[in-house]
């Protein structure tokens, strides 16, 4: 089934690189890789191993089941199922905001990314001593003006996209640039693997130590195992609706569930065996990225500069596919208002841009850093609404809906596309996870978040 709007991925392959592109982002390059290495590398891997396979690829495969067996937007979608239980329009509304909120503080780290790109082609990364990088990367965020350059700046290649249509625009460019992502990350392991030192980053990635695989360490992983799939935001039933109808919901599934886990080990490989083999400190974070690799890439020498574009090129491409993504959703709910296509993208790029501004301004010592909402600067109220609440209430509405609500049949029929493919693991252990597994992982990862 294809939207109203008859548009939809023409493959299989083309389905599976644009919703792994949305997978595949900033927080698989960075973030993955430091707590991996935190909670006990190789014992933390196999926990989520589990997690994303089991709970993240459930949420996924459920959302994918809502979005094609009705066409529709995630604001119309609920209310379709369930005619007579208008209410759960809501959960798609919840859904909608969320991705708004999403999209503005990805921006903001988006346009960091593409800045520091910029920076390694000039060669203004390769001129500045290494004790300065944090210097460096603080003056520019504060900055009034070059952070918003960079925000426009992605934004416009973000709308850009989404303005050419889902198989003309989002399947193409996903099409191109996921490849793209992979080879450069395959270039930089190759490269980190040689550097003489490079074995004490693999064992701080993959050694397991199950002393630090701590209480936090397993919830750690399976809120990784939400987060980086892109459920719990409205993104999978927009693409969900974009499915070919003979598309194998679960094959789809596991291969984008494969690719997003796959870079974010390659990503690991990429980055850490580098930062041990130059001295660096592995648990930097956000800094890592900013400020203690462009620091590793100068001490290559002079292919430092190559190494140091490769990466932010790499950073930068994953950041865009999934802001296409998150854009894409929010402009196909508009778009099914009776808004052009091109009017709903460029109006939804307009209201974005606003408040991801406000979080850059508010950002450390930004021009308006001194106003707080409860106690928090913009854009760490954003970080923590977007990182720990807002996806895992989402997300747990979404499963309880796709679990005691939907009806059964049409689950097994969608799945089994009308009855042409086998589910035989449907009642063996798919519908458990569903009604019961799944939602009690959620309520658990959004009850330690609200601790938190």
């Amino acid at each position: 089934m294809a939207t109203k709007s008859g548009e939809g991925f023409s493959s299989s392959f083309g389905a599976i690189m644009a919703a792994a592109g949305s997978a595949v982002g900033l927080g698989n390059i960075w973030r993955f890789p430091y707590i991996c290495g935190k909670y006990g590398g190789g014992a933390f891997l196999l926990v989520y191993i589990c997690f994303v396979f089991f709970i993240g690829m459930t949420l996924m495969m459920s959302e994918f089941v809502i979005g094609r067996r009705t066409g529709e937007d995630p604001m119309k979608a609920y209310p379709k199922l369930r005619p007579h239980k208008p209410g759960w329009r809501f959960v798609g509304l919840a859904g909608l905001f969320t991705c708004f909120l999403i999209l503005a503080i990805y921006l903001v780290i988006s346009g960091w990314t593409l800045n520091y790109f910029w920076e390694s082609l000039n060669g203004t990364l390769a001129g500045i001593a290494d004790g300065d990088f944090g210097v460096h990367f603080n003056d520019f965020a504060s900055s009034p003006f070059r952070p918003v350059l960079f925000i426009v700046l992605f934004l416009v290649f973000t709308t850009v996209v989404i303005i050419g249509g889902v198989e003309k625009g989002i399947e193409r460019v996903s099409k191109l640039l996921m490849p793209i992502l992979v080879v450069l990350l395959l270039v930089l392991c190759v490269r980190s693997l040689t550097l003489d030192g490079a074995s004490a980053g693999i064992a701080y990635l993959f050694q397991p130590d199950f002393s630090k695989l701590t209480g936090e360490g397993i919830l750690a992983a399976l809120g990784q195992a939400l987060f980086s799939l892109s459920v719990g935001m409205g993104v999978m039933i927009v693409y969900g609706s974009y499915l070919p109808v003979d598309d194998n919901i679960l094959k789809t599934s596991v291969w984008i569930t494969v690719c997003d886990f796959a870079i974010a080990v390659l990503s690991g490989i990429a980055i850490f065996p580098a930062v041990f083999a130059c001295g660096q400190d592995p648990t930097g974070g956000p800094g890592l990225v900013y400020q203690v690799l462009p620091m590793v890439f100068n001490s290559f020498g002079g292919v430092g500069r190559l190494f140091s574009i490769v990466f932010f090129l790499l950073l930068s491409l994953a950041a865009l596919t999934s802001a296409i993504s998150l854009l894409e959703a929010l402009t196909q709910w508009l778009s099914n208002e009776k808004i052009s296509r091109t009017k709903s993208a460029v109006l939804m790029s307009v209201a974005v841009v606003f408040l991801a501004v406000v979080a850059s301004f508010s950002f450390g010592d930004g021009i308006w850093s001194g106003v707080k909402i409860g106690g928090m600067q913009m854009f760490d109220l954003l970080d923590k609404l977007t990182g720990t609440i807002l996806p895992p209430i989402c997300a747990l509405l979404t499963i309880i809906f796709f679990g005691w609500f939907m009806k059964k049949d049409d689950i097994i029929d969608e799945l089994s596309n009308h009855g042409t493919v086998k589910i035989g693991y449907f009642d063996v252990f798919y519908y458990f996870l569903v009604r019961l597994v799944a939602p009690a992982a959620l309520l658990i990862v959004l009850i330690s978040g609200l601790i938190n």
